[in-house]
């Protein structure tokens, strides 16, 4: 797509358009439609974008797959661990209202946490699966040119 100008300045406007929407469904999340998973995908589909108009090498050198696999990790962490710290502080698992004095307060905290881990992991996995389909794709591109030469 290098040669497809109107695309590519196009897809460069609207990528931090598309991050900033995934930041707001992900924060608003448990007051409208929408939340972690959501999030997750959209910004997700940014980094798509980004990897369609500049390749895959570029996108790498923004969000290696090595850092992919560990925003994923961290996100369940986030997740699993706002259950344990509940558990520990006496209530059932992800039971937010023992998270702050004001149930309230805490079932606001908890949602929110939850929905990081999970918009978190859900980002992660998108990527670590779009980075190996274009592997994938990739690999055999290039044996089918051997082949042929």
């Amino acid at each position: 797509m290098k040669d497809q100008i109107v695309l590519r300045v196009v897809a460069r406007f609207l990528i931090p358009f598309i991050l900033l929407f995934g930041l707001y469904v992900q924060l608003h999340g448990e007051y409208s439609p929408g939340g972690g998973f959501q999030a997750g995908v959209i910004c997700a589909a940014a980094f798509f974008l980004f990897m369609l108009i500049n390749g895959r090498t570029a996108v790498q050198n923004v969000l290696p797959l090595a850092a992919a696999r560990w925003i994923g990790c961290l996100g369940v962490l986030l997740y699993g661990g706002v259950g344990v710290v509940t558990m520990a502080m006496g209530g059932n698992f992800l039971e937010y209202n023992v998270l702050q004095t004001n149930p309230v307060a805490g079932q606001q905290l908890g949602i929110l946490l939850i929905e990081l881990g999970v918009g978190l992991t859900v980002f992660a996995v998108m990527l670590i699966i779009i980075y190996s389909f274009v592997e994938r794709f990739e690999m055999q591109h290039s044996n089918g040119k051997n082949e042929r030469s």
